[in-house]
């Protein structure tokens, strides 16, 4: 009997994936739920388990071949699968089993918590106990951070920290145990110290084992370090738990020759020259964060994919500020929340985006998709980068909704309480630089969007009004849109559709 292996669902909007690397040949036995293949999208890294024990039958969709969702990816046969793997993963359980011999309380196992939609794994960035501390029920043991937030994960029961399985730095996907509890338990030294022997024996042994029989590296990664003669320790991994990837071997081979040709060439240029000791002594390197590696590749590609440019504008806040002033008091005494100025641009970008509505489309494929809504994005930075939580039709809120919508969306984004579900399906984004004192900025696009909104620093300036020279609180605007889809004329009559909203508010309530 054979199962069809299928492409799994891809999150919100994603409609296609192109697949990245097959971990398994046709042939090869597989365990139920072992990693059989890795998808890529223009958002996320998605592993496909096997759905079954068995034999891989026909890999229907090769490495780099794009498919959609639900596309038949393989096949499983059943009959003749082998059990060792799923030995291996129940064999990390077997231990706290044998612990009740010494008056141990229960064990429970810590797991990784909902990650969100379409996030399959995530790195421990920080464990807040070791090994043999007490702690309560619901108190935060370490934190977790994935592409877009970070997760924090509470004890399920209290009692005392006997193992710790992920250390930090290690990449664990959705379903894996992080460390397990002894519930009822007082802790001390000497009840921890057997645990944490054990667990710093184990440490070199799981480092030691990439490549090895419990982390598998990519086979096409194999293959191209046994013809190349490339030594895997030489490799840094950087599939999950450090497994090395077909890309990971081309960069260690490509490494030392580029170096040397930049040295050779243009020592200037050379993206890390050398550094005396004085200076490196001085120095600190840190590993960068998963948030902000998919900012910086997504920023990058959103460079390489549009067409993107920037208009500006300058807008007179005196009648916002002025209609804030008279009313923020009444305005917070019934709604119970502080009237800002973000609900006025909110408010004015959706009245500009209906006349201008490819400001609010995006491009996909030969399409251009335009939407009969407005969900906004705005733009939140936060200890650990930028986020853009999403104001969901926004275009249909009152004033205090989108204040209070934007008040506790900022507070849960600098705590990292947001879900992946909050942070997709913008179609428009406001980026507030002024909070920060910018006086003028060209904000780069949020991919598939086609456009975003700089807002900066209100500044009193010298205007002309009426020919006499008078002082006005005055703000740069900057929209970047892609020039694929949204021309100039629109452009600009959105940037000028925004400033008359702002500069006459009573406009808004109007429609004008």
């Amino acid at each position: 009997m054979s199962t069809e292996v299928r492409v799994p669902t891809l999150g919100e909007s994603v409609t296609e994936a192109t697949v990245a690397t097959w971990f398994k040949k046709p042939g090869d036995t597989v365990a139920a739920d072992e990693m059989l293949c890795e998808l890529e999208t223009d958002k996320v890294t998605v592993e496909v388990p096997s759905p079954a024990a068995g034999t891989l039958g026909e890999i229907v969709a090769a490495e780099g071949e794009t498919v959609g969702v639900d596309a038949l990816l393989a096949t499983i046969e059943e009959a003749g699968a082998s059990p060792a793997p799923k030995k291996k993963e129940d064999k990390p359980a077997e231990k706290p089993a044998q612990q009740p011999q010494s008056n141990e309380g229960k064990m429970t196992d810590v797991m990784v918590p909902s990650l969100g939609e379409s996030v399959t794994e995530a790195t421990v960035s920080t464990w807040f106990k070791k090994v043999g501390d007490k702690v309560a029920a619901d108190e935060m043991l370490c934190e977790l951070e994935t592409d877009k937030v970070s997760v924090e994960v509470p004890s399920p029961a209290a009692g005392v920290l006997k193992e710790i399985v992920a250390e930090e730095g290690t990449t664990v996907d959705a379903s894996a145990k992080l460390a397990v509890i002894a519930e009822g338990e007082s802790g001390g030294a000497s009840d921890s110290a057997p645990a944490k022997e054990e667990a710093k024996s184990e440490a070199p042994a799981e480092s030691s084992s990439k490549g090895g029989k419990d982390v598998e590296d990519a086979p096409s990664a194999k293959k191209l370090m046994a013809e190349k003669g490339i030594d895997p320790a030489s490799v840094q991994g950087s599939g999950k738990d450090g497994r090395i990837m077909k890309e990971d071997v081309a960069k260690a081979e490509n490494a030392p020759k580029q170096a040397s040709v930049n040295v050779a060439s243009t020592p200037s240029q050379a993206p890390r020259g050398p550094v005396n000791a004085d200076d490196a002594s001085r120095e600190e390197r840190v590993k960068m964060t998963r948030l902000r590696a998919t900012i910086a590749k997504r920023l990058k590609d959103s460079q390489n994919t549009a067409a993107m440019l920037t208009t500006y504008n300058e807008v007179d806040m005196s009648g916002v500020m002025n209609l804030r002033n008279e009313y923020k008091d009444l305005f917070n005494k019934k709604h119970g929340v502080k009237l800002g100025f973000m609900s006025f641009f909110v408010k004015a970008c959706c009245h500009a985006l209906k006349e201008v509505p490819e400001v609010n489309a995006e491009i996909d494929g030969n399409e251009v998709v335009y939407k009969n809504y407005v969900h906004m994005g705005v733009a939140v930075g936060t200890p650990n980068g930028l986020v853009v939580p999403v104001v969901r039709d926004a275009d249909q809120m009152s004033f205090a909704s989108i204040e209070k919508t934007i008040a506790e969306m900022g507070t849960r984004a600098r705590d990292g309480k947001l879900s992946m579900a909050e942070m997709q399906g913008g179609s428009f984004t406001i980026s507030n630089g002024g909070v920060y004192g910018s006086l003028m900025s060209s904000p780069i696009l949020n991919p598939p969007q086609s456009g975003i909104l700089g807002m900066h620093k209100i500044q009193e300036r010298p205007m002309v009004e009426n020919g006499q020279i008078v002082i006005k609180p005055m703000m740069y605007l900057a929209l970047s849109y892609d020039h694929r889809i949204v021309d100039g004329k629109g452009a600009v009559t959105f940037l000028v559709r925004v400033k008359e909203a702002l500069e006459d508010p009573r406009r808004l309530l109007m429609d004008l």
